[in-house]
């Protein structure tokens, strides 16, 4: 294996292996895809059926419902993925697989009726679960032995994914607004497709890394860990003292609260949108849904206690304190999703995106410099990596080439027609960029600040994330302060969007990379695996409670107003924010001197 490594290490772009940049390509298109399809989805669901591009005209709470349930399934199927590609398939086979899956699961949305549609959306749940966990893993296998390099390797590697996501939203979201759903659709689906066999033609690149596992692999990793220095031994040893094997009780408890919380997932889109209840009772005036959701979190929370319970003090700290972190993270998903629910529709239905005169040539010179920067960035990247790559996966650079030649003439045919057109429209999926670009031109300052002397501590980057998030929705509030109760269509400035965008993207840099590197920091090497189950747990229901309360649009706005719902989603992340500065003394002690 490591003589694996060291081949891979030859072959260098930028410092880092040759490798890394194929892993970022593949990252890049898959996002390129998801984020695609994901900002038509709330459009095409809401849209009339009689109009220039008909969709299905679904209420805004039903296709919230579905969205969440959705969202929440991405997080909850790479536990099951990661696990079959450690035991069965191996990690690159995995990414194959979920790339293939994944690409019919476009094809099949881009053909536009109900069965496909569905189809396609299971299609995408399970591609994902193969896909996710898997494709760091091999990130993580490639760096064995070359530690200090895995930050820098991971930062490029999320520069993939923004760059993904930014022009898939772009591309995908312009040709689906302006020329049929089904054409953003079915664009995602290509790119998916040139993505995975850009990856594929590429495997030779990686010897064994991400292969099937065997017991060779086994007795490799097991001599990797006596190799470890004596001092991380006797931590290992320390934190083996007590051991914490599941107890039948245990397992029983992890089966209950599973079926709980995917019988609420299905139940809940399929009662509002076709009327099917699978659990029809009622408990003290509580529906069988939020019953069952109801006991699914408290079995887990039993779980969750009972096990912590177990453990030796210091380890029983830290996972407490991970598990609180868990729970601001719920929270903090749950109104930073709000981009892609309740934000998008304020952009399509609630924001003034016709610009005519000077500030429509602004615009354009902005909207220009935007798309194509990057691109020339990522495409000479592209250049690097076929330089040093060619004579060994000539058809992969090819493949990734064509698709780049692709995004080109895409890029290009976009701001030719905006640039001709005598008036500006900006389309609604044009402002979910917003975050892409912010993240990537920011990310660099508040990288500096964590490895500064000034750099917060968890609970204190918790907290400010939390707030700045709350921030956001103020501006949205105030942006929205005029529109009368129950107004369906409204004319606000788009500078309350952007502003929103930029505090949201500061909050999330605050929140998002760090919960992962904590949990790593905090829980002992033999319960990674199950925390980070908990971790994607805590993401899914956040994702779930922004799709069932970014619902609630239509009935606020119409009760209050639609200043009110956004005043709401201000309130709770800045008390939730202020309740993690306060807890700052507490977690730091639980943590014991993990920074």
């Amino acid at each position: 294996m490591n003589t694996d490594i060291e081949n891979l290490f030859k072959d260098k772009v930028i410092g880092h292996p040759a490798g890394l940049f194929v892993l970022f390509f593949t990252e890049m298109w898959e996002r390129f895809s998801f984020y695609g399809m994901r900002i038509l989805l709330i459009y095409f669901l809401t849209a009339p059926i009689l109009s220039d591009n008909p969709g299905w005209e679904w209420p805004r709470e039903h296709a919230l419902s579905l969205i969440g349930t959705y969202a929440s399934l991405l997080y909850l199927t790479p536990i099951v993925g990661g696990w079959i590609a450690d035991k069965i398939t191996g990690y690159r086979i995995a990414v194959v697989i979920g790339c293939l899956i994944m690409t019919l699961g476009h094809a099949a949305m881009a053909l536009e009726n109900t069965m496909s549609f569905y189809l396609g959306l299971a299609l995408l749940v399970i591609g994902t679960g193969f896909f996710k966990p898997n494709i760091t893993s091999i990130i993580s296998e490639m760096y064995k032995g070359k530690e200090s390099k895995k930050d820098g390797a991971y930062t490029i590697f999320y520069m993939g994914v923004n760059a993904g996501a930014f022009f898939g939203m772009l591309l995908c979201g312009y040709l689906g607004e302006t020329y049929g759903w089904s054409y953003g659709f079915g664009l995602a689906g290509i790119f998916m497709l040139l993505g995975m066999l850009q990856f594929w033609l590429a495997g030779s690149l990686f010897g064994s890394i991400g292969a099937k596992p065997s017991k060779v692999h086994e007795v490799e990793l097991s001599q990797n860990i006596n190799e470890e220095s004596p001092q991380e031994h006797a931590t290992e040893i320390n934190e083996n003292e007590k051991l914490n094997p599941f107890t039948l009780f245990d397992k029983i408890l992890i089966v209950l609260s599973s079926v709980g919380g995917l019988l609420y997932l299905f139940n809940d889109p399929l009662e509002k949108i076709r009327d099917i209840n699978m659990l029809p009772f009622n408990v003290g005036g509580l529906s069988g849904s939020n019953v069952v959701v109801l006991t699914a979190l408290a079995l887990f929370l039993v779980l969750l206690v009972t096990r912590i319970a177990r453990y030796m003090p210091i380890v029983r700290d830290k996972i407490i304190a991970v598990s609180i972190f868990g729970l601001f993270t719920v929270f903090f998903f749950a109104f930073f999703e709000q981009s892609l629910g309740s934000m998008a529709l304020f952009a399509g239905d609630y924001t003034d995106r016709t610009l005519e005169g000077s500030a429509g040539t602004i615009f354009s010179i902005i909207d220009t410099l935007l798309t194509t920067i990057p691109l020339f960035i990522i495409t000479w990247v592209l250049w690097l990596l076929a330089k040093k790559t060619f004579s060994r996966i000539g058809l992969s650079n090819i493949i990734l080439a064509i698709a780049f030649l692709g995004l080109w003439i895409l890029v290009i045919y976009r701001l030719y027609v905006k640039l001709s057109a005598d008036v500006t429209e900006v389309e609604a999926s044009w402002f979910a960029i917003l975050n892409s670009f912010f993240i990537i031109t920011m990310a660099p300052f508040f990288s500096k600040w964590w490895e500064s002397k000034y750099n917060p501590s968890a609970a204190m980057k918790y907290g400010i994330g939390l707030i700045l998030l709350g921030l956001g929705f103020a501006i949205l509030s105030y942006g929205a302060s005029d529109i009368p109760s129950g107004a369906k269509t409204a004319s606000v400035s788009m500078i309350f969007l952007i502003l929103a965008y930029v505090l949201h993207t500061m909050g999330e840099l605050c929140i998002s990379p760090v919960g992962l590197s904590y949990l790593s920091k905090l829980v002992p090497a033999r319960m990674i695996g199950f925390m980070f189950g908990v971790w994607y747990l805590a993401i899914a229901v956040g994702q779930k409670a922004a799709g069932t309360m970014g619902g609630m649009i239509d009935k606020i706005s119409e009760q209050y107003s639609l200043g009110t719902f956004f005043l709401i989603f201000t309130l709770i992340p800045i008390v939730v924010g202020l309740l993690s500065i306060f807890l700052n003394p507490l977690l730091k002690k639980l943590m014991h001197g993990v920074r």
